[in-house]
């Protein structure tokens, strides 16, 4: 691979150039806007560049397929567009969500044009890879609204087993990480042993991000993790760090946990301060830090085990995913 095109910086740049210059439509306005503006607000483009990553462990024209990475890219803020009015949150990346910008509906019939969209762009794909293509990515889908789902569901149990969270942040956030990777290889003609192989890689490293996010949520610097610590405590959601808590404190301290849980009116710091401090007895961060990491090596002897792609491209993959394991916010 040449020095340019293994750049990042200018794979990025040729990635946001795509995005920016793609037309979704132009009437209704109303309608076309807002995937105008959820698309141009940014985040890290991680999976499109995966895709585009994954592709260059075997060939060096990734400007080539652009358009089908973009689809990810699409795909993705499509389900954000819709979570969003689902969490009823108010902020996307700073930003006012579309559903407060706009509202609801247009929210809604926007993010389904957005999800039409990255089928057209899928179209881009060779046809003799298309069919594979779709039943990959309608898998992959599906798979990711099933965790949504899961994931509401959760909000409505006393408790949640260990087993069924990780096989939500499976569905909900690694598949599409996983897919992402699998597509790059199949569009490039990768053996198939090392596509699978590239999924699985990424799935295991997404369920590693999810608890990262999950133990970052309680455990980050301030400073660097640009939003409130201890949101998920305030909002008694269940992330691996509560169900494992919630199964293991005993006494005392499983009542005042349970109290926490139970009341309404509340100082947020203290009530962050508190469950904390639980946390700590019973040694939460290190517990997750272990099945954080369970999952991280998983992936990484799945990349391991590649069949001698190109090793410059693969360095670059390396790494770009080793930045993200070790991402304080």
């Amino acid at each position: 691979m040449s020095q340019n095109r293994n750049d990042i910086g200018k794979i990025l740049q040729d990635l946001e150039n795509h995005i920016q210059g793609f037309s979704y439509g132009t009437s209704p306005n109303e309608l076309y806007e807002p995937i105008s503006y959820i698309m141009s607000l940014g985040g890290k483009r991680i999976r499109p560049l995966l895709t585009l990553l994954s592709y260059s462990l075997y060939k060096d024209d990734y400007q080539e397929i652009l358009t089908p990475a973009m689809a990810v890219e699409v795909f993705h803020n499509f389900t954000l567009m819709h979570d969003d009015i689902m969490d009823n949150a108010p902020l996307r990346r700073g930003k006012a969500t579309v559903h407060e910008k706009w509202n609801a509906n247009t929210a809604i019939l926007s993010g389904d044009v957005m999800l039409v969209r990255a089928y057209d762009m899928l179209l881009d794909v060779d046809p003799n890879l298309l069919p594979i293509c779709l039943r990959l990515f309608n898998q992959t889908a599906a798979e990711v609204c099933e965790g949504q789902q899961h994931d509401m569901n959760f909000e409505k149990m006393g408790t949640v087993s260990e087993e069924a969270y990780i096989d939500m942040i499976r569905q909900k956030t690694a598949v599409l990480l996983g897919f992402a990777l699998e597509f790059g290889a199949i569009l490039a003609g990768a053996p198939t042993d090392d596509a699978r192989k590239l999924y699985e890689f990424g799935v295991n490293i997404g369920i590693g991000f999810q608890l990262k996010d999950d133990l970052l949520d309680v455990y980050a610097d301030k400073e660097k993790f640009g939003k409130q610590v201890g949101g998920d405590i305030i909002s008694n959601k269940k992330t691996f760090l509560l169900l494992k808590a919630k199964a293991l404190a005993t006494g005392p301290q499983k009542e005042e946990l349970e109290n926490w849980i139970a009341v309404k009116e509340f100082n947020k710091d203290e009530k962050v301060r508190a469950v904390t401090a639980i946390y700590d007895q019973i040694g939460i961060k290190s517990i997750t830090e272990r099945k954080m990491q369970e999952y991280f090596e998983k992936g990484f002897a799945q990349f391991a085990s590649l069949n001698a792609p190109k090793e410059e491209a693969f360095a670059v993959l390396l790494k770009i995913t080793q930045d993200l394991v070790d991402r304080e916010r």
